[in-house]
């Protein structure tokens, strides 16, 4: 099996080297094409206004001056000389959960591969309320994550889905094991935005994403998480919302 590793953290980013790591348990065929920075948050985004670089650290190891989109196209059309069986994007440094997978650039790498007709994983790492940054452990994800990905390989996808998975903020002894569950929703408003002024006198704004107080409703990802299991939840590029189209086309009657 030959599987593409990718990221939004970035080439060097440490949740990549617990992926490969995890990877190298499924299989000895093992490609990184990842972002050569940082692009958390980049979503779905390509990039447009400026042309893409390459660097190559070996055979089978690139960074790649763009977003994990790019990153992922660049793999499957220049780079690796057939398409992977399977892609694998993470592990992400933070939660994905609920409406966070709109905007993750890890979630969006998997979507490029699953509109390439290739099954995709993206797997994120919950932080504990006392860690951010490089204080996040990522000891339950690779404790977990060949246990988690093995039946999903086996499993039989609807075309068209990713497969999000979120491991929780806790000891891999502490996990009560893997619930397949909905996306959640948060109650909009975590966004912060915190002025400050430059040394010319001029206002700039940091964007934060603050903790929100929301309700745990049974049988979504945001619940699961917090009761301790690892959470899979599959997601699917059609984003129509079938029920509402009958109701729209009789508004034009």
């Amino acid at each position: 099996m030959r599987i593409l590793l990718s990221n939004d953290d970035g080439i060097h980013a440490p949740g990549l080297a617990v992926l490969e790591t995890i990877a190298r348990a499924l299989s000895d065929d093992i490609w990184v094409v990842a972002p050569a920075e940082e692009q958390s948050g980049a979503g779905r985004s390509l990039t447009l206004s400026r042309p893409l670089r390459v660097r190559r650290f070996d055979e089978r190891r690139f960074a790649v001056s763009g977003t994990p989109t790019d990153a992922v196209l660049m793999a499957l059309t220049e780079l690796m000389p057939a398409k992977p069986d399977l892609i694998l994007s993470g592990v992400n440094r933070g939660a994905n959960l609920a409406e966070d997978v709109m905007y993750s650039g890890t979630v969006a790498a998997a979507m490029e591969g699953a509109m390439a007709g290739i099954p995709s994983i993206a797997l994120s790492q919950r932080y504990a309320a006392t860690g951010m940054g490089d204080e996040v452990s990522f000891a339950t994800a690779e404790s977990w994550g060949e246990r988690v990905l093995r039946p999903l390989i086996d499993a039989r996808w609807t075309p068209g889905t990713v497969i999000n998975v979120n491991f929780p903020p806790i000891d891999p002894e502490a996990v009560q094991g893997v619930r397949v569950v909905r996306q959640g929703m948060r109650d909009y408003g975590r966004a912060r935005l915190e002025p400050r002024t430059d040394p010319r006198g001029f206002p700039y704004y940091w964007l934060s994403l603050g903790r929100t107080e929301h309700a745990l409703v049974p049988g979504t990802d945001l619940a699961a998480v917090a009761d301790g299991y690892v959470t899979v939840t599959p997601l699917h590029l059609d984003l129509t919302h079938d029920a509402s189209l009958q109701a729209l086309a009789n508004a034009y009657l």
